[in-house]
């Protein structure tokens, strides 16, 4: 009985990050950032494992690069520049969040 309710625990679990990791994507699309950007392969912009790899590991990356996603920038993969975003803070956290989760 105890192992079918950590099964049912853990089920759950799962499917709330899923859920999470979804409304995340749906973020991304939403705010068109799907339109410069896929998750693994390079557009107009840097594909999102690729952002995952490079800055793994850096405790500051999250507030550096929601920073960039709402100021926009230029240089750090090539000269195509990204424009400011329309995002909120929140949402520009929540979007690089999900962006260094990719593997």
């Amino acid at each position: 009985m105890k192992k079918a309710i950590h099964l049912v625990m853990m089920l759950a679990i799962g499917f709330g990050v899923s859920g999470k990791v979804m409304a995340d994507e749906a973020l991304a699309k939403a705010k068109n950032c799907m339109a410069c950007h896929a998750v693994d392969k390079k557009l107009v912009g840097p594909a999102y494992k690729d952002v995952a790899a490079k800055y793994k590991g850096d405790a500051g990356a999250v507030d550096k690069l929601a920073a960039k996603v709402k100021a926009g920038g230029k240089g750090a993969w090539g000269e195509i520049p990204m424009p400011p975003n329309n995002v909120t803070p929140d949402e520009a956290k929540k979007l690089v969040t999900w962006i260094l989760s990719q593997k």
